[in-house]
């Protein structure tokens, strides 16, 4: 439009305003100029108001009034109500999402500590198998429901060297299949693992959190390891079916000793009482470490356990290389990370309570407890020691999944 085009239009505004502003209230002024800077389009919210002296601000809330004026037309023209029409499948079907997501969980990659996941199984075959007493749901709507909950298509990508175990899937198979038989019983089912070792003292903790500007808080230089304090090992135990953890924070050794303590002292504090009259428990844990499937101590320890409360414990452990995706990685360890990034772990007690106010909005809850106990390392366990644990090795990979037995 050029200046001269503008000038005209202005004054003819100007002479339509003085027309018939007598006869508008403050309102219909608004949505007066607002209809007339919307017909020129770009610039004519200016043009108006250079016209009328109306400021741009009361012209921007006409229009906004007028925008609201046609909805409320087009809804009382409506044929239905709002929100009539034919209803989704997931509301006709409350258990759709929760049993597609139950079906893929076990099928489950990516990183255990982001929300963005993929699963192995194609939405044909998730298709196949939920629909397979009656007609649920189409792939499509599966597919959007997978979207919904965090899930995407992946390619592959090279990252692996070497070889894996060839019964790794079925290992994964074993364990969802027997942790849901436990769940369904309301027995306890209970992730553990010794989550990384912190260094206790003013030192930088990665992360951020909120600060006055320009005062953050100062840490040592040098992350050297201070000998009286030394580091913080906390062993978490994650109560799957009721979603609460328990953590163990030593300031010793990470020996098999200390991870059965752990678990002792959660079944002690949380576990007796969530769990009154259950009749076993089932733990998964990792390959290595000192939960590992190989070390002596740990059986040893744990039948020491089983001894004192006189119940079997069930164990598998998850397939070499695949120690991430234990259910306490990505349902509890990831969430204290975030709760205290940014936050220097001056000593266990700062620890235990940064740990014990972890919480989500899925309603994770947290108890932790500082053990202040010394524990030697290097304890050996003979082969007439062994012999004398009562262990049942399952008939799938009996060396990964295992029962001790109270004697």
């Amino acid at each position: 439009m050029q200046i001269k085009d503008k000038q005209n239009i202005q004054d003819l505004i100007q002479n339509k305003y003085k027309k018939i502003s007598p006869f508008l209230a403050e309102r219909g002024r608004r949505i007066w100029a607002a209809t007339e800077s919307t017909a020129l389009g770009h610039g004519g919210q200016k043009l108006v108001h250079k016209a009328t002296g109306i400021a741009i601000n009361t012209i921007r809330q006409g229009i906004k009034e007028l925008k609201m004026e046609v909805q409320e037309q087009l809804d009382k023209n409506r044929e239905r109500k709002k929100g009539g029409g034919r209803k989704r499948q997931v509301e006709k079907d409350p258990t759709l999402k929760k049993d597609i997501l139950s079906l893929v969980d076990t099928f489950t990659l990516g990183d255990p500590e982001s929300p963005l996941r993929w699963s192995s199984k194609s939405l044909r075959k998730i298709e196949k198998e939920i629909n397979t007493n009656s007609r649920r749901a189409s792939h499509t709507l599966i597919g959007e429901i997978l979207q919904e909950e965090g899930y995407s298509l992946q390619a592959n990508r090279k990252v692996n060297e070497g070889s894996s175990s060839c019964n790794r899937d079925e290992q994964f198979k074993f364990i969802s299949n027997k942790a849901k038989d436990f769940q369904a019983r309301n027995q306890p089912v209970i992730s553990v693992d010794t989550k990384k070792k912190e260094i206790l003292g003013e030192y930088k903790n990665g992360g951020k959190e909120y600060c006055l500007k320009g005062n953050p808080i100062k840490v040592n230089v040098h992350d050297f390891l201070d000998k009286e304090k030394g580091k913080a090992v906390p062993y978490g135990i994650y109560d799957i079916s009721k979603n609460n953890g328990f953590v163990n924070v030593g300031i010793s050794a990470d020996t098999a000793e200390f991870s059965v303590n752990s678990i002792k002292s959660w079944w002690n504090e949380m576990g007796a009482n969530l769990y009154k009259g259950c009749q076993e428990i089932y733990i998964t844990a990792d390959g290595g470490g000192s939960n590992g499937s190989r070390s002596r101590l740990w059986k040893a320890e744990l039948q020491r356990f089983a001894n004192q409360i006189n119940k079997p414990i069930h164990v598998s452990h998850f397939p070499p290389g695949t120690s991430k995706w234990n259910k306490i990685e990505h349902k509890m360890f990831c969430f204290i990370s975030k709760n205290w990034r940014g936050k220097p772990l001056i000593d266990g007690v700062t620890v235990v309570q940064l740990i014990a106010n972890t919480t989500t909005n899925k309603g994770l809850t947290i108890k932790a407890k500082l053990d202040e106990r010394k524990y030697e390392k290097g304890i050996k366990v003979t082969d007439q020691q062994l012999e004398k644990i009562s262990l049942v090795k399952e008939r799938f990979q009996g060396d990964w999944n295992y029962s001790i037995l109270p004697q």
